[in-house]
C-alpha cells in the first residue's frame, strides 16, 4: 500500500498579513514539481477546501508534485479582507514565492477554480510558471481586460451546464488570445462538477502528464 501523502496545516506571510495554507507533499522524494492552487470566491463560500480546489491539488499530489493550497485575504483564518480580485493576485503571488523558496528548483505550475482560477491566469501573466489549470475561469469579471497572456502550457476545464460562467462568453474570450489555452469541455457538468470530479481529475491528469513529458525532452 502506497504512503499517504504529508500534509501540512501552516500559515505564510501575505501583502496584508498571514495567509492560512495547506501543504500536501507525496510520500516520495523525488518530486515531479510544485502547485498553488487558487480557490473559488470568498464572499460566495469558497475557501481551499472547496472540492474542486481539493481535487486539483489532490491530482497534482499524485503526480508527484507539491500542492499548496491558501486562503485568500480575509478568507476563515487569513487575515486582511476581500479585495475584488486586486489584492488577491498580490495574495497569489506571494503564495508563488513561497512556494519557491519551500522548493527551489522545482518547476512550478498554478492552477484556479472560477474566481481563483482567473486569478491564476493574472498570476501566470506576473511570473514565469511552468503550466496553468483553470477550471471554470470566471474570466469575464476578474481577468477580461488583460493585454497579455500567459505563455505557459495552458489548460481551461469548462462544464457545458455551467449556470455561473457562460460557456460562449469564455470561448469569444479565448479568441482573442493568441495562440490561447487550450479547452477541454465536459459534457452535462455545471460549474461544481458534481458527480464529475473524476472526471476533471483524469482530464487534468492527462494534461499534466502530457505537458511533463514535454518538458522532459526539452
Amino acid at each position: 500500500m502506497s504512503k499517504q501523502p504529508t500534509k501540512d496545516a501552516l500559515f505564510i506571510a501575505g501583502p496584508v498579513g498571514q495567509l492560512q495554507a495547506v501543504l500536501e507533499t507525496p510520500s516520495n522524494d523525488d518530486l515531479s514539481g510544485a502547485v498553488v492552487v487558487c480557490h473559488p470566491h470568498p464572499q460566495h463560500g469558497g475557501t481551499m477546501h472547496n472540492k474542486v480546489a481539493h481535487t486539483l491539488a489532490r491530482t497534482f499530489v499524485r503526480l508527484g508534485f507539491a500542492a499548496l493550497r491558501f486562503n485568500f485575504r480575509g478568507t476563515e483564518n487569513s487575515e486582511g479582507r476581500f479585495d475584488d480580485g486586486v489584492g488577491e493576485l498580490d495574495d497569489a503571488l506571494a503564495a508563488v514565492d513561497w512556494m519557491r523558496n519551500r522548493l527551489p528548483g522545482q518547476p512550478l505550475w498554478l492552477a484556479g477554480f472560477s474566481f481563483g482560477a482567473a486569478i491564476a491566469v493574472r498570476a501566470a501573466v506576473e511570473t514565469d510558471v511552468a503550466g496553468l489549470i483553470t477550471v471554470a475561469p470566471a474570466v469575464s469579471r476578474f481577468a477580461s481586460d488583460m493585454e497579455t497572456q500567459p505563455v505557459c502550457p495552458w489548460l481551461v476545464v469548462q462544464g457545458d451546464q455551467d449556470e455561473l460562467v457562460d460557456i460562449d462568453a469564455l470561448i469569444d474570450w479565448m479568441n482573442t488570445l493568441q495562440p490561447g489555452p487550450e479547452l477541454l469541455i465536459l459534457e452535462d457538468a455545471e460549474h461544481f462538477f458534481h458527480g464529475r470530479l473524476m472526471d476533471l481529475r483524469e482530464v487534468v491528469s492527462a494534461f499534466v502528464s502530457d505537458r511533463i513529458r514535454d518538458q522532459s525532452r526539452t
